[in-house]
């Protein structure tokens, strides 16, 4: 599991088969989102900032599964 450079993120996981991306906090909860796509998978691990591309393009875009 990748981990993030991130004040709140602490790690990532993308299944490509399910299309679920399951995001793990520094606090231990892990929230899944269903229908992601790789590309937004590939721009969440080369993010300057994972917080704030996840809060912006992942947050309110994609319904946790």
């Amino acid at each position: 599991m990748p981990t993030l450079s991130s004040s709140n993120l602490a790690s990532c996981d993308y299944d490509a088969q399910s299309r679920v991306l399951s995001i793990t906090l520094h606090s231990g909860r892990t929230y899944r989102y269903a229908d992601v796509d790789e590309d937004t998978y590939q721009s969440l691990l080369n993010a300057p900032s994972a917080g704030r591309y996840f809060l912006q393009a992942i947050k309110d875009v994609y319904s946790e599964a």
